[in-house]
């Protein structure tokens, strides 16, 4: 029973964390865009170098496995934030694309229009990942399917960098689900209120609650993060879908309207990170200090 308990507080804390990072992250979007304004371009650069310095951070840390994690985590973030995200805003803005605006408002950004061009791009990587080797479950069914995975040779000689591979387990994920949204919100393909959207929103959601039981099974702290990490996002979209459909105000979009409400999210964000920290760290010395009494 305490064994199962333990399990799940892996899996919640984990989940948490990177649940309550992704609101903080597009916070941030927000609060550079609208604070620095003329020099929104200089604040994103620095963002995303605060991404490189954590990813640096976490390579050299590499043999503290959950402290890794984080940083690669952390940069996945920060570099799709400032690099990524504001890389389409300066390119929407040079070619003067106009917003997608219907009923008067909104509904889609230059940024995420030009966003959809890099489909191919996206296209192409995943094709990388699918042919590759990997611990991927979603790869590895595609791969048993087409029963090439016994074909696939992994390399065990090079360690294994944990900060680059949930660095990039980030990025690639956040950057396929931006995608699909994209799609299934074109009026040209299918739109907010079309079947594909329903299914896409609810899809997810009964998806994340599958990979939440899985991830409530795991029993270390940096599997765990790694594991939350395809979990939430997808679990994300629900949210961005039924904030489409205007069932609720995304407060991260307004935080200078809300800064309450987000700074309370920042403050669970560094809570439930530090006592991530501090729990392993104690782990780590238990484990040490059981090993030196053998």
């Amino acid at each position: 029973m305490i064994d199962k308990i333990k399990k799940l507080k892996y899996g919640i804390f984990a989940f948490l964390i990177v649940l309550f990072l992704m609101p903080v992250g597009h916070a941030l979007m927000v609060l550079n865009e609208k604070t620095l304004t003329a020099h929104k371009l200089l604040g994103a650069f620095i963002i995303g170098l605060m991404g490189l310095i954590a990813i640096i951070y976490g390579i050299k840390r590499n043999t503290n496995k959950s402290l890794s994690t984080l940083m690669g985590l952390l940069a996945g973030v920060l570099i799709w934030t400032g690099w990524v995200e504001f890389s389409f805003v300066w390119i929407a803005e040079k070619l003067s694309v106009q917003p997608l605006i219907e009923n008067g408002e909104v509904t889609t950004k230059p940024e995420y229009l030009v966003m959809m061009s890099s489909l191919g791009l996206l296209s192409t990587v995943l094709l990388y990942f699918l042919f590759s080797a990997t611990k991927c479950q979603f790869f590895n069914w595609f791969q048993k399917l087409f029963k090439f995975k016994n074909h696939l040779i992994q390399d065990q000689t090079r360690p294994k960098l944990l900060a680059v591979t949930t660095f990039i387990e980030t990025i690639v994920i956040l950057w396929t689900f931006y995608i699909v949204l994209l799609l299934v919100y074109d009026n040209d393909i299918a739109g907010d209120k079309h079947p594909a959207t329903y299914l896409v929103a609810f899809g997810s959601l009964f998806w994340s609650i599958y990979l939440f039981i899985n991830l409530s099974k795991i029993n270390n702290y940096d599997y765990a993060i790694r594991y939350a990490i395809p979990t939430v996002i997808i679990f994300w979209n629900f949210i961005e879908v039924i904030g489409r459909w205007n069932l609720f105000k995304e407060i991260w979009v307004h935080p200078f309207e809300h800064m309450l409400e987000n700074a309370i999210i920042l403050a669970l964000l560094i809570a439930f990170t530090t006592y991530y920290i501090i729990e392993n760290y104690l782990a780590k010395i238990k484990n040490a200090t059981i090993k030196n009494r053998n």
